[in-house]
């Protein structure tokens, strides 16, 4: 059988180029870029750079040129690509060096930026750039073991401090930004934070870190249900993101327990609140703002259960946390009333009255400095040793009491000094029943009015022994 001569039509397409017209046009290509370089036309000199390495992809220099492009466009994780391969195919490309080291500066390496210069100085001993940036890199060194120090010592401004002057060269580091958010969140300056991280996820929307930051914030504000959504969301990108996994669990048994004594104190359980609030408080020492309030609500149950003391240690912690919390002001102000620290009292009411000029918070200042002025006079129901509500009888009881106790007869054979003592507590008596059994004056001490004009004041206008005869039916001074 005959064989069947087949013609086969010649794609002209597939023909190679002669090797020495792609270099000429890759050259081409190259000087085209650099004009656009020149002209700060940074994506045009990209483009031309690109079709020179597509026409000539083992040509060093053409990497090196697209990289220091990518650099002006802030692409440094493409541009230190391009470095890499230009000192591939080159070792001795010093500008390529130069670049890669600058670009891992620009993103954070410290490490890896220092041993591209070392590599240039082998080269060049005398480079006075890359001497340069090889001491900027060993700073840049320097700020991260200060920053790792101070954050193990939980010295957040100072690991701030040291990522502002590390980020001034590593500009391009979300390592160092996510650490500088996450010590501004711990500062409570959320709005630095929330800010540093927003940036990020603007252009990397999946950043597990960034997203962390965000739900820390939230968290540390007391949105508690939105936090924990932040940290599942950055969960999902990274499972096995242990901040962020200790943060949700956190979030979320700080909720509970906070609700379980919220609920308990509702429930008029105050010693099952009380202790709730003090398991709430031991969750996160970090959370700020939630546990200034856990403070405040245990010391309301602390003061529903008479732990007066320890309330106003309470309020006096929310306080420490957020010195802008009325609420702890108005609490401890009360604790205060409670136990007759007065002073203390209308400082804290002032406090409260300069932030918020309501008229209860008036009344409230006015009711304490009144007290303070009633108690800077002689307590006459103490001593007599009744209740401010004692009536007229338990008043009569009282003086009857207190006057046999003190009256000098009953000390005639003491020292000199005890005598002097019982007599002057002796008249004290005889002074407080005259206020107190006389319903106009009786008026006039409880609204913190002064007595001067009545002649009672300091016992001088007044005979006790007087008073204790009249009392006692006029049977002369002695008992």
């Amino acid at each position: 059988m005959a064989a069947v001569d087949i013609d086969v039509p010649v794609d002209m397409e597939t023909q190679i180029c002669n090797p020495e017209d792609m270099e000429r046009q890759a050259e081409g290509f190259k000087e085209q870029g650099n004009a656009f370089y020149s002209q700060k036309d940074y994506s045009e000199a990209f483009n031309y750079y690109t079709k020179a390495i597509d026409a000539s992809p083992k040509t060093a220099s053409y990497y090196g040129n697209r990289a220091a492009t990518l650099m002006m466009l802030r692409r440094f994780r493409e541009a230190l690509e391009d470095s890499q391969q230009a000192v591939r195919l080159d070792d001795c490309f010093m500008k390529g060096h130069l670049r890669e080291g600058k670009c891992h500066l620009l993103l954070g390496n410290a490490m890896a930026a220092s041993r591209c210069f070392q590599k240039v100085l082998e080269l060049e001993p005398s480079n006075r750039e890359a001497q340069q940036e090889n001491k900027t890199a060993e700073t840049l060194l320097e700020f991260e073991r200060m920053a790792e120090f101070g954050f193990e010592k939980r010295d957040f401004r100072k690991v701030v401090f040291c990522m502002d002057r590390a980020l001034a060269v590593a500009s391009a580091c979300h390592r160092f930004k996510i650490l500088k958010a996450e010590c501004l969140a711990l500062l409570g300056r959320y709005p630095e934070a929330q800010s540093v991280a927003s940036d990020i996820l603007r252009m990397d929307s999946t950043n597990a870190d960034a997203l962390y930051v965000r739900g820390l914030c939230l968290y540390y504000e007391d949105c508690i249900d939105k936090a924990v959504q932040f940290f599942v969301q950055a969960l999902r990108m990274a499972p096995d993101h242990e901040k962020a996994r200790l943060a949700c669990r956190n979030a979320k048994a700080l909720k509970a327990k906070k609700e379980e004594g919220n609920q308990a104190f509702k429930n008029n359980n105050y010693e099952v609140a009380y202790q709730l609030y003090t398991e709430a408080l031991a969750i996160d020492p970090n959370n700020i703002k939630t546990n200034a309030k856990l403070y405040c609500n245990r010391a309301t149950a602390g003061a529903k259960l008479k732990k007066l003391n320890e309330a106003i240690d309470d309020c006096t912690n929310a306080i420490k946390l957020d010195d802008t919390y009325i609420k702890a002001y108005l609490r401890r102000a009360q604790c205060y009333m409670n136990t007759e620290q007065y002073e203390e009292a209308v400082r804290d009411y002032e406090k409260v009255y300069q932030t918020e000029k309501t008229s209860d918070h008036k009344h409230l200042l006015k009711n304490a400095q009144l007290e303070l002025k009633k108690s800077k006079r002689k307590d006459y129901y103490k001593v007599l040793g009744v209740g401010k509500n004692a009536t007229d009888d338990e008043i009569k009881k009282a003086y009857r009491k207190r006057a046999l106790m003190h009256h000098p007869d009953r000390h005639s054979a003491a020292t000199p000094e005890v005598q002097k003592e019982e007599e002057k507590k002796f008249k004290e008596v005889g002074e407080a029943f005259t206020v107190l059994s006389d319903p106009k004056k009786k008026i006039r001490y409880d609204n913190g009015h002064d007595l001067d004009d009545d002649g009672c004041s300091d016992g001088r206008d007044f005979d006790a022994n007087n008073i204790f005869r009249a009392f006692f039916g006029g049977h002369g001074g002695g008992i």
